[in-house]
């Protein structure tokens, strides 16, 4: 199985390719979870992925609760089924307590303050009110807590790794807020055992071919806890060995020709790239740090044809329409108009035309 067949088989096991789920939710439960550091990234990668999907459709699965945005992997912010929310956080609470410890004496936020905070907007979201970010800044300030120099990014992010806020839908442009026990009141409760296993079948049946390096790097255990999940489902894997390397995925999951072909858009940040520690079966090692080029952890989105990255493009929303630069690896070739459809297909997500497409030269 060589690296060509290993990037079909994960389009078509991550529902980029073949038969598409019917509602942003499915895309979400059948990978688990969905990266959302870049919430307008995020939600096209859900929206490629489902059938006939629109942004509105995928802001819908917000407000209905199917779907919530909270922090419950590496410390970084992702798309989750409404229910599983709570266990998931649970799941790696412990790996983010020394960090968070070392940060709040950083920032100067001992426990009487962060018990304040608590307080301050327990009170403000209460009644499943949605309060946007800035307005909580501000009640912090008023009540004399400094938001500043990062202090009230990390309070929040620190109330909703403890379970206690999490992501409402969009108040016009701006993030909200809301209680999570009261924004998703039916919340299922798994032992630390069900929930490692529970989670390491989804990832491999969501993203296989993998290894159980990347399933660890993915959630951001380590490798023994990634193991204790992976061994409690292994009867329910498939494995495929490659150069050496084994690679596992769900039984239940067909597997899929090597000559399939697509051509697809992926945004920043997706599941298809940083779904995994190792990603040479999908990006040739001299282009890879072309897709993070400022390491500042902002990862462009990417062009990817027969399940292979080569390139990246970008768009700007202007009022005539959508404006699409593409910046391939290597020259112009015949796959032009293909990427062309594929960029119909994201104008068509977010309802709006295309008003231009550029190509620039080759990274």
């Amino acid at each position: 199985m060589p690296s060509r067949i290993i990037a079909n088989r994960r389009l078509f096991n991550q529902g980029i390719t073949g038969m598409k789920p019917e509602s942003p939710e499915q895309v979400v439960r059948g990978l688990g979870a969905v990266q959302a550091q870049d919430f307008h990234q995020a939600v096209w990668g859900i929206g490629l992925r489902t059938q006939s999907a629109k942004l509105s459709d995928v802001e819908q699965a917000m407000i209905d609760r199917k779907i919530v945005l909270t922090w419950p992997m590496r410390g970084t912010i992702f798309f989750v089924p409404a229910e599983d929310a709570k266990w998931m956080l649970k799941l790696t609470a412990s790996r983010f307590h020394t960090h968070d410890k070392k940060k709040q004496a950083e920032l100067e936020l001992d426990e009487d303050t962060l018990h304040r905070c608590r307080t301050i907007i327990r009170n403000a979201l209460s009644g499943c009110t949605r309060v946007s970010r800035p307005r909580l800044m501000e009640l912090l300030e008023e009540a004399g807590i400094s938001t500043k120099n990062g202090r009230g990014y990390f309070i929040l992010g620190y109330l909703g790794r403890t379970g206690m806020i999490c992501f409402g839908p969009h108040e016009g442009k701006q993030q909200s807020f809301v209680l999570l026990d009261e924004w998703v009141p039916n919340s299922r409760e798994l032992t630390l055992e069900e929930s490692l296993a529970e989670l390491a079948l989804r990832y491999f049946t969501g993203h296989g071919p993998a290894t159980i390096q990347d399933f660890a790097w993915w959630v951001g255990l380590t490798l023994t806890e990634a193991k204790r999940g992976f061994e409690a489902v292994k009867s329910n894997l498939r494995l495929d060995f490659v150069n050496g390397t084994e690679y596992w995925s769900s039984v239940t999951t067909p597997a899929v020709s090597a000559d399939t072909d697509s051509v697809v858009l992926l945004p920043g940040f997706d599941e298809y790239y940083l779904g995994y520690k190792d990603r040479s079966a999908i990006i040739e090692t001299e282009h890879d740090a072309k897709i993070a080029p400022h390491r500042n952890g902002v990862f462009q989105p990417m062009m990817v044809a027969g399940g292979e990255v080569v390139g990246v493009w970008k768009r700007e929303i202007k009022r005539s329409g959508i404006e699409i630069a593409f910046s391939p690896f290597l020259p112009r070739n015949d796959r032009e108009e293909e990427f062309m459809e594929a960029a119909k297909q994201y104008s068509d997500f977010m309802g709006m035309p295309i008003a231009r497409i550029e190509w620039n030269q080759a990274l």
